[in-house]
């Protein structure tokens, strides 16, 4: 009988240490771009970390913390808008030189980057027996390469701690039947208006008790607030948490919401409210919908993204770098792919359909909606559609993700064999 050929596929079962090596150099092949696409985000210059730093120093000084304000060549005047909570847990951080505190937050933020993406991996990886470190590294270096990531450490924002807050508590470290389950919420909730959403994601599952307990949480943590600093906890809360000219232009590129897509078509004119508020409830409602059915199913991964995306929608104002939701999208819609038996003609085409779709939205949520252009530095109007896609790209991306994202099937079991995808139950079907 002739010799079995040699592939590579036969090499590498017979030397696992080049593939070891393969496997090394592909990872220091993706880490050697992450410089170039930073690039365009240094110029933020941690811009955002420094106007927390400097309200926390003018508030430190004596003055009204809502008082403060810089000038800014896009928005005009920016302002310190975040809750009265917030400013307690940042006034910390305007004791050290800014340098130590850009180190801080940026060590804060890579090791928010680490955890995270290990907790949403590592089911995927005993699911389909993939490398553990390889498949973790890949997943650690391709979340840095997004674009709200790089966004969210060159400006110096917060956006992980959220992140961290809301995963560990509703996934990852709090059982769902805890009585402390809500809690991270709740302080996410408190730190950011946001999260708010989570609540009522909790509500739209039926989890009653963790509502109540986030609703708690984030009331008591308004309330140490307010006993801290009363005056401005209540300007706040009768006052600048209404006056949206405090965060931003609305037709500034950077806000990928609903509103900011209606602002940019309207500019510079003020969109109609009506319209806006017919399609955050048709929005909304949708999204919620799909998030609780997903729950419901044994997929709260994927009811917590859906959820994500639909804050980002009907928020007025969403930046790219509040729409870390796109990564676990990503992470679905390829452990769908995995799950998915391609020896079938439904299979194949479901396959292809599913994998298109995660290699679309990865391509672009690395390459950016803002990175490397300079939308919005002067208010002007969408004027063809071309330039509608081009500035309402994670908008649209999330409309269709809304849609699209596959709900898994005993998304909790380990993948023993792959399933016919025509025998799976509804629920598992994007709808």
């Amino acid at each position: 009988m002739p010799a079995e050929p040699v592939t590579p596929s036969t090499v590498d079962a017979e030397d696992p240490g080049r593939r070891r090596a393969r496997r090394m150099l592909g990872a220091l092949a993706m880490a050697a771009t992450l410089p170039a696409l930073y690039l365009p985000g240094l110029t933020h210059n941690f811009f955002d970390l420094k106007i927390y730093m400097s309200a926390m120093d003018w508030w430190l000084a004596g003055n009204p913390l809502y008082d403060y304000v810089q000038g800014d060549r896009v928005q005009g005047e920016l302002f310190f808008t975040y809750p009265p909570f917030a400013a307690l847990l940042l006034l910390p951080f305007a004791l050290p030189k800014l340098g130590a505190t850009v180190a801080i937050f940026t060590g804060l933020t890579l090791l928010g980057v680490v955890v995270t993406t290990k907790w949403l991996l590592d089911p995927v990886i005993r699911r389909h027996h993939l490398p553990h470190l390889f498949t973790l590294v890949v997943g650690v270096l391709l979340v840095l390469a997004v674009e709200s990531t790089r966004e969210t450490i060159t400006f110096g924002q917060i956006n992980m701690l959220l992140v961290v807050l809301i995963l560990a508590d509703l996934l990852f470290a709090v059982p769902k039947n805890s009585r402390w389950a809500g809690v991270g919420v709740g302080l996410a909730a408190a730190l950011k208006l946001f999260p708010g959403i989570f609540v009522v994601y909790l509500l739209a599952t039926r989890r009653w008790r963790a509502a109540a307990v986030a609703t708690a949480t984030a009331a008591a943590a308004t309330l140490l607030a307010a006993a801290i600093a009363p005056g401005d906890s209540w300007r706040f809360w009768t006052h600048e948490l209404w006056a949206t000219d405090r965060v931003g232009r609305t037709d500034y590129t950077g806000n990928q919401s609903l509103f900011g897509l209606l602002s940019r078509l309207t500019v510079p004119d003020e969109p109609n409210r009506l319209v806006w508020l017919a399609l955050v409830a048709a929005v909304a409602g949708y999204g919620l919908w799909r998030a609780a059915r997903a729950s419901r199913a044994g997929d709260p991964l994927t009811g917590l993204t859906l959820t994500g995306l639909v804050a980002a929608l009907i928020s007025p104002i969403t930046w790219t770098h509040h729409i870390y939701w796109f990564i676990p999208a990503v992470v679905l819609l390829v452990d769908a792919v995995l799950s998915t038996d391609p020896r079938t003609a439904t299979g194949a085409r479901r396959r292809r359909r599913l994998s298109a779709l995660a290699v679309g939205t990865s391509a672009i949520i690395v390459y950016g909606v803002v990175s490397f252009y300079d939308f919005g530095v002067a208010p002007t109007p969408t004027n063809s559609p071309w330039e509608f896609v081009l500035r309402n790209t994670y908008v649209l991306l999330c409309l269709v993700l809304l849609a699209a994202l596959p709900v898994r099937a005993q998304a909790d079991a380990p993948a023993t064999e792959s399933r016919e995808p025509d025998t799976l139950p509804k629920e598992s079907l994007p709808r």
